[in-house]
């Protein structure tokens, strides 16, 4: 006997009651379908908040130039789909663009770099992009990028996109420091699952943004036992919490006890994380 399959997940496919993505048209009932009109983000960093309204849960962020799936715009506020992670949320219709006319060449390859406004260190900067930011590159001269929104980035805070860092465990490493941020996804703050994204996205492995996604991703690999000792660079989760094990002894992680990323023994970890949700349940190893 066959299985009705699960609905689709709202985080990471668009539809509501009265509206839906034209996709999803057959798995899920909506008074409407609507195909998603291109567009990207034109801010540095834009909020994905869980309703239309500057109070609302933040969910995630997007950074400057991602792609975008628009399906809404009503009240100053776009009910999007963000193309790198597939995830759904509401953004401040202010912070959209149109589509660039350019694939992007490059991407951010460290945790923060200046968006400077000419090819110069001590000219005035815009603002800051951070890790996996990508960039439409349109000429270079040497030391700086200019991009086609415009700005320049220091070369050797660049990499060719389809360049990997194949160690995320080091990656990870470069946010310590870095304030814990429900649903932040930048270097100016983050939190548990967004810091194992943008590391492993920097080694070429994309995964889902929330932490039960990843856990049941199939790009992370293969299962860890739970009774073998750690290898570093294993994802460790338990039910709302992610890390990455340095050793057999010790993690990485985002978290909002210190409200910052932090490395510290497995043990402690562990003992906060059982009394807020319930027991290490998953090890995974990813292979690039």
């Amino acid at each position: 006997m066959n299985e009705d399959p699960l609905p689709p997940d709202p985080r990471s496919a668009a539809f509501r009651e009265d509206l839906a993505d034209v996709r999803l048209k057959g798995q899920v009932q909506a008074t409407r379908y609507t195909e998603g009109q291109p567009a990207s983000v034109s801010s540095l960093l834009a909020d994905l908040r869980r309703r239309p309204e500057d109070d609302a849960p933040l969910d995630s962020q997007l950074m400057q130039s991602e792609a975008l799936l628009v399906f809404e715009r009503h009240n100053g506020w776009a009910w999007v789909q963000c193309q790198t992670d597939s995830y759904v949320g509401y953004m401040h219709e202010q912070d959209l663009g149109p589509p660039l006319a350019t694939a992007a060449t490059h991407c951010v390859c460290v945790p923060r770099t200046p968006l400077f406004s000419t090819p110069d260190i001590k000219s005035p900067i815009t603002g800051y992009l951070s890790l996996q930011t990508p960039l439409h590159v349109q000429e270079s001269d040497g030391r700086f990028l200019l991009l086609e929104r415009g700005g320049w980035v220091y070369a050797r805070h660049a990499v060719e996109a389809e360049t990997f860092a194949p160690d995320w465990t080091a990656t990870a490493l470069d946010f310590l420091g870095v304030p814990y941020l429900w649903g932040g996804r930048s270097s100016l703050g983050l939190d548990c699952s967004a810091l194992i994204q943008l590391s492993l996205a920097a080694a070429g492995l994309h995964v889902p943004r929330d932490s039960d996604q990843q856990e049941k991703d199939p790009a992370l690999g293969e299962y860890g036992s739970l009774d073998d000792a750690f290898h570093r660079g294993d994802l460790l989760y338990w039910p709302g919490h992610v890390a990455i094990a340095l050793g057999p002894d010790s993690v990485i992680n985002a978290t909002a006890a210190p409200l910052q990323v932090v490395t510290e023994p497995f043990e402690t970890l562990n003992q906060r994380a059982r009394s807020d949700g319930g027991p290490l349940r998953t090890v995974r190893r990813p292979e690039v």
